[in-house]
C-alpha cells in the first residue's frame, strides 16, 4: 500500500474532517524515537528523485515525445503551511522545471470573466511542474463562507471543477490535490507566533484572526469539496500537517509516487552516438 491510498479521498466517501486527526502521521513508519530526524533525511532522499523525474518530464517534453505536464495543487486554512510546503517540496527540484502561482483576490479584470479564466491562464505549460498555492477551490470555500455569490453559483461550480480537470487530465497534465489540514488550536499558536516574533511579523495579516471566527463555516466547506471533487482522474489527498515534518515528508512522497507512475524516462538520442563520439575525438 502506497502512502497516497492512505491520504487519498476515495471518490464518492463522504468526508468528515473531524475524524481526520491533524496531529496523526498516518502512513510513517513506526519509530520509537528519532522521528523528525529521519523524515527529514527522507525528504532530501525524496528531493533527489524529484529532481530526476522532474528533469525527465521536461526532457522528453523538451525533444516532442511528450506533452506531460504536472500541476500541484495545495489549499488549507491560513497558518496551514502552504508557503513552507512550496519552499521545502518544491525547492529540491530545478527553479527552470517550476511554476508557481499563488491566487489571492480576484481583479476586476478576473471578475469579468468565468471564476475558472484565472486558472486556465496559469496551468503549467509542457514539460512544467506547476504548483498552485491556493486555486480554483477558493470559489467554493471563501466564496461559500462569506456569501459573495448565490448558493446556486457556488453549488453549480462542483461540476464545473471536475470537468475541468477531466479536460486537464485528458490534455496530459497530472494533478496532485492536497489540503493541509491543521487543527484549530495549532492555528492559533501559529498566529500568535507571528505576533510575538519579530522576524514573523511580516506574515501576519489582522484579516486571519477574522477568518479564524469562520472556522466551522470552512471546515463544513472543505469537506463538500473533498467530497464531491475527489475524482479517479484527480483525487484528492488530505495530509494531517500540524507536525511540519511530516507535512513536508507526505506531500513530497506522494508527488514522487505520482510521477514514478507516469513512465518517465530520459529520452534516446536522435542521432547517432558512435558518430558523433568520433567527430568529437
Amino acid at each position: 500500500m502506497t502512502l497516497r491510498d492512505v491520504l487519498r479521498v476515495a471518490p464518492g466517501t463522504a468526508v468528515n474532517l473531524e475524524s481526520i486527526d491533524p496531529d496523526g502521521t498516518p502512513g510513517f513508519p513506526s519509530l520509537k524515537k528519532g522521528r523528525k530526524n529521519w523524515a527529514r533525511e527522507q525528504l532530501a532522499e525524496i528531493g533527489a528523485q524529484l529532481e530526476t523525474l522532474q528533469e525527465q518530464v521536461f526532457a522528453t517534453a523538451k525533444v516532442g515525445e511528450t506533452r506531460q505536464r504536472v500541476l500541484v495543487v495545495l489549499q488549507a486554512m491560513d497558518c496551514g503551511g502552504k508557503d513552507g510546503t512550496v519552499r521545502k517540496v518544491a525547492g529540491t527540484m530545478n527553479p527552470q522545471g517550476l511554476s508557481i502561482v499563488g491566487f489571492g483576490q480576484p481583479t476586476k479584470e478576473e471578475l469579468a470573466h468565468d471564476f475558472l479564466w484565472r486558472i486556465r491562464k496559469a496551468v503549467p505549460t509542457t514539460g512544467q511542474i506547476g504548483v498552485f498555492n491556493r486555486s480554483h477551490y477558493e470559489d467554493v470555500l471563501i466564496v461559500r463562507v462569506h456569501e459573495l455569490v448565490p448558493r446556486r453559483t457556488w453549488q453549480a461550480r462542483y461540476k464545473k471543477i471536475n470537468d475541468f480537470e477531466q479536460s486537464l487530465v485528458d490534455d496530459d497534465v497530472a494533478i496532485v490535490k492536497i489540503m493541509l489540514h491543521i487543527s484549530y488550536a495549532e492555528q492559533g499558536e501559529r498566529l500568535r507566533q507571528r505576533l510575538y516574533d519579530p522576524t514573523k511579523y511580516w506574515k501576519f495579516n489582522p484579516a486571519d484572526v477574522d477568518e479564524r471566527g469562520y472556522w466551522d463555516d470552512y471546515q463544513a466547506a472543505y469537506a463538500d469539496a473533498l467530497t464531491r471533487c475527489s475524482t479517479e482522474v484527480a483525487p484528492w489527498y488530505v495530509v494531517p500537517a500540524n507536525h511540519k515534518w511530516y507535512r513536508d515528508w507526505a506531500v513530497a512522497s506522494i508527488l514522487a509516487e505520482t510521477l514514478g507512475d507516469l513512465g518517465l524516462h530520459y529520452p534516446p538520442p536522435a542521432f547517432d552516438l558512435d558518430v558523433e563520439r568520433a567527430r568529437l575525438r
